[in-house]
């Protein structure tokens, strides 16, 4: 055996048994806005998510201080990634059935997720985690999170979560259990991260958006009590609910005009949503922006 193979397989011993894939070891380069959520995203916002923020210099009209922030966001190249029905939850268990929502294979249609933008390869395709370059996110004994932003992996500039429907009835009716997941997410996202949270956008039914603003009280009270770094948006408000609940519209309908899912808006629900919520969502930009140290020299 020569000493350039006996090398290899000194490589491919260690990187199977520190549990990296051969896709660990290619060259990745992160995107420098991650926006990272539920099925909301996969199946009907993601594209209206990726072209605010891949254009957010336009739909945030800077001042020339605030320009002066973005720079902070280099190329701004913008990721979207939505996996089905996974909460905050799912990304910080190190293990068990909430993590199985974002690694494990999906039973009944082998993909779980959808990618929208720089890191996607195929944006007209589902995906499954764990599967390619781009989405090695789990690992034995570590959380999605601790996973995706180990070293030299996934260091976005700024980070955006929006997930709520999962957690409904966790959030609703224990607010411990909010508590304890704005928690394990803030312990577990880098430190110099700027981070946004949003809950999602509204559902057609006002019995699903009840529960879901108790759920959404509850989180942004445990935000709030642990003085969390990350800043808290609620996508559920009076002007969105207003616009969303009985609006057929907004949510896909079959041929009799009758809706057939009531909890993830279409895009032209999501550009609505952005329209009356875009202020918002820039503040909270430039106020997490603001926060990052100027680069020496």
């Amino acid at each position: 055996m020569t000493l350039k193979l006996r090398l290899l397989g000194v490589l491919i011993c260690c990187l199977v048994g520190s549990g990296i894939t051969r896709a660990d070891a290619e060259e990745f380069t992160s995107p420098d806005i991650l926006v990272l959520g539920d099925s909301q995203l996969t199946f009907g916002a993601g594209p209206t998510f990726l072209d605010f923020f891949e254009n957010i210099a336009e739909r945030c009209a800077p001042t020339p201080e605030q320009s002066t922030y973005l720079e902070r966001l280099g190329k701004m190249r913008a990721s979207v990634i939505g996996v089905r029905s996974s909460t905050l939850q799912s990304w910080v268990e190190r293990s068990g059935r909430f993590k199985g929502m974002v690694c494990d294979v999906d039973p009944n249609w082998n993909v779980n997720a959808k990618g929208f933008g720089f890191v996607s390869t195929s944006p007209d395709e589902f995906v499954q985690i764990g599967q390619g370059r781009e989405y090695q996110l789990c690992a034995a004994d570590k959380s999605p999170f601790e996973t995706m932003f180990r070293e030299d992996y996934y260091a976005p500039k700024l980070l955006v979560l929006t997930f709520m429907g999962g957690a409904s009835d966790r959030w609703s009716n224990i607010p411990d259990l909010a508590r304890q997941d704005a928690v394990d997410m803030v312990n577990q996202i880098p430190r110099d991260m700027p981070c946004i949270f949003m809950t999602t956008l509204p559902a057609h039914k006002q019995s699903i958006v009840d529960k879901r603003l108790r759920a959404q009280e509850n989180l942004k009270a445990a935000f709030e009590e642990t003085d969390s770094r990350c800043s808290f948006m609620s996508g559920l408000t009076p002007d969105t609910v207003e616009a969303f609940v009985g609006n057929n519209a907004f949510f896909r309908t079959n041929g009799a005009g009758v809706v057939k899912d009531p909890f993830h808006p279409n895009e032209t629900a999501a550009r609505h949503f952005f329209e009356l919520q875009s202020g918002s969502i820039c503040r909270a930009v430039f106020d997490q922006l603001s926060m990052v140290p100027e680069p020496r020299g």
